[in-house]
């Protein structure tokens, strides 16, 4: 303890007496020595020690940062990831929600809101039952299932898929608004049925002409007249209605708006081209016409716009009566009249005499050899010029269409010349 209570001192105070005036002999000069290797070796050891247990303490500091910066990052992918889903499920058209075992509703996205016509806070009560039913019984039984339901004011038709998603229950159940599908199915199914009827009264009415000619009606002149004139007038008819369904079917392609065309010219050639058949009728029609600007389209669609618009007027309107035909512009619209003194049409009627095979009357219809399809072609051809076209009418006061279609713009034109 001698020996290292000066050497300790020294190192403690910091006194600067020589090493020898401490050393007498040379075993002490030896003591000394190793004392103080083993004094250094401790020291050194009490370093590495503390050197050992910072890098510990490091390391953990290290992991501790990458694990945190680790969860940081799945915490920004978990967000993003929410973000990306949530907006993809409010930007569908289709309703999506999950319901749980208990047939409540856990999850719905905007598109659901709505098609039910609510709020998110009101989904339970609006919730359609048989829905709700189709999406516990997929819970139960694990199988998807699908159920259609009329729900709404108005009236919308929605077809709900329901699938399950894990066996605890729950179900996904994606709800589509299929109102519009439903009215063009019924819509292809009514073409299809009037189509057939029309398409069958004719050739019957030919094959019982034929049938009575071949069995001695030739010998009989006036017979023989009468039938051949019949068959001539139900051959016309049903080449009328393949004609008016081959125009439709184009028109529903579209139409080719490349030309300039001049409305009121193509009206001064219609009302010449049926001036014959409304004298006939004994109808008057009268051309009222200014000049008007050109608009962009097909002057063959628009003919037949202009054509079964007339046609329609003349075979509605009583002898005596009159249809005028003008033509006019105004805040860029080029305007098409048809105005009768006709039957007219009842109000219940209107939204339905531009659909095809629609007839008010449909004796008065066939008497005069319409097809029930010239209002249809009106449409699509106004409708592929960027127009539209209405009617007002009351009963057995007549009617009138307005057809209004945009002019051709002079700077686009010179734009895409150039």
């Amino acid at each position: 303890m001698a020996l290292g209570g000066p050497f300790h001192e020294r190192g403690v105070n910091g006194r600067t007496t020589k090493l020898e005036t401490l050393v007498h002999s040379r075993q002490m000069a030896d003591a000394l020595l190793v004392a103080g290797v083993a004094a250094g070796a401790a020291a050194v050891g009490a370093v590495a020690v503390a050197a050992t247990s910072r890098g510990r303490l490091a390391r953990t500091r290290g992991q501790a940062l990458a694990a945190r910066t680790s969860l940081e990052a799945i915490e920004r992918t978990s967000t993003e990831e929410r973000r990306i889903r949530d907006t993809i499920l409010s930007s569908m058209r289709e309703g999506v929600l999950l319901v749980d075992r208990d047939g409540r509703c856990v999850f719905a996205n905007d598109a659901l809101v709505r098609h039910l016509g609510g709020s998110p806070a009101s989904l339970d009560e609006l919730f359609p039952t048989e829905i709700r039913r189709a999406a516990r019984r997929a819970g139960y039984t694990g199988a998807a299932n699908a159920v259609e339901v009329e729900t709404g004011v108005p009236s919308r038709w929605l077809r709900a898929n329901s699938q399950p998603i894990d066996g605890g229950g729950s179900v996904l159940v994606v709800v589509r608004d299929v109102t519009e599908a439903r009215r063009l199915d019924a819509v292809r199914r009514d073409f299809v049925a009037n189509a057939s009827h029309e398409l069958k009264t004719p050739a019957a009415s030919i094959r019982a002409a034929a049938e009575t000619l071949r069995n001695g009606a030739l010998e009989d002149p006036p017979a023989a007249l009468r039938f051949t004139e019949q068959l001539q007038r139900d051959a016309m008819r049903l080449s009328r209605i393949v004609s008016d369904l081959l125009d439709l079917s184009r028109l529903e392609g579209g139409s080719d708006r490349a030309e300039h065309v001049r409305l009121d010219v193509i009206a001064a050639d219609e009302v010449e081209r049926l001036g014959d058949s409304a004298e006939e009728a004994g109808v008057g029609i009268e051309l009222h016409a200014d000049g008007v600007p050109s608009v962009p389209g097909s002057a063959r669609d628009l003919a037949l716009l202009v054509r079964n618009l007339i046609d329609n007027a003349v075979r509605y309107t009583p002898r005596g009566g009159r249809v005028d035909v003008s033509v006019s512009a105004e805040d860029g619209k080029v305007i098409l009249e048809v105005i009768d003194t006709g039957m007219g049409i009842p109000q219940r009627d209107l939204p339905r005499v531009f659909e095809r095979f629609y007839r008010v009357d449909r004796a008065r219809s066939r008497e005069t050899g319409g097809t029930g399809l010239g209002l249809a072609i009106v449409r699509h051809v106004a409708e592929n010029h960027g127009g539209e076209v209405t009617v007002q009418s009351e009963l057995s006061a007549g009617s009138t269409f307005v057809v209004r279609l945009p002019v051709a713009d002079p700077a686009r034109d010179d734009a895409s010349v150039g």
